[in-house]
């Protein structure tokens, strides 16, 4: 009865590469036609994962990189006193596990902050298949190397900006992905919550609601719990841009 009931519903996640209105943004970007065949065909799991759940754990042998397809995840470090750090947010069109490839196990725990799904791509296919199609090992570098230009950005936010200037550029950034993927510039629904923003970004859950309601009062943000929306995006900018100053 089991298998009955979930078939129709994996097979119904099994969308080809090539079919993906995220190839743009994920690894298939620029194959031939021969390429994303075997890229198809290597991807042979499409995993659903639930609000709250994980998708990997710290600890974990790693053995694939995921491709979100669709929902939201957070990556999350804990340290020895059983605090949690949030190291990023990340959204339909990006690759989860990375961290993994140095040491052979994840170094952080990804939990879905809405429900998701994702595409399993088993690591030793992909070097293999990397080796044969010089183009996809190419663009699995540029990935990689976003990933390290974001971490910079981040260590940027945290050594030198103040409160205002970090969650300005956090939403800036949060919105120019989302732009990316045939979202509003302007209009957003924050999947994490104010404490996520706050580890994330070094700031206190309350530094993060007041800086909030400082943008809201100055007009350059509407705020409605979650709903966001830019008013004033080149004051929002303005305000990061002072930080370089």
């Amino acid at each position: 009865m089991h298998e009955t009931s979930t078939t129709p519903r994996l097979d119904a996640l099994k969308v080809a590469c090539s079919a993906c209105n995220l190839r743009e943004l994920c690894l298939p970007v620029g194959l031939s036609d021969e390429e994303l065949t075997s890229l198809d065909n290597m991807i042979g799991t499409r995993r659903a994962v639930r609000r709250g759940e994980s998708l990997f754990h710290a600890g974990e042998t790693f053995a694939a990189l995921y491709a979100v397809r669709t929902g939201f995840f957070k990556t999350i470090v804990s340290a020895s006193d059983g605090r949690e750090q949030v190291t990023g947010f990340q959204m339909a069109g990006e690759l989860l596990g990375l961290d993994g490839i140095s040491t052979d196990r994840h170094s952080c725990d990804a939990i879905a902050l809405e429900d998701s799904q994702v595409c399993m791509i088993p690591y030793g296919q992909l070097e293999t298949l990397s080796r044969e199609f010089t183009l996809l090992q190419h663009q699995f570098h540029k990935i990689m190397s976003r990933e390290i230009v974001r971490d910079h950005g981040v260590m940027l936010l945290l050594g030198s900006m103040r409160a205002e200037e970090r969650l300005a550029a956090f939403l800036l950034n949060l919105t120019q992905r989302l732009q990316a993927r045939g979202f509003s510039p302007s209009a957003l629904v924050l999947r994490m919550t104010r404490e996520e923003i706050g580890s994330y970004l070094g700031l206190k859950l309350e530094t993060v609601s007041r800086t909030f309601s400082k943008f809201q009062d100055d007009g350059l943000l509407e705020v409605k719990q979650r709903d966001i929306r830019i008013l004033d995006q080149a004051a929002l900018q303005q305000v990061v841009n002072a930080a370089n100053c």
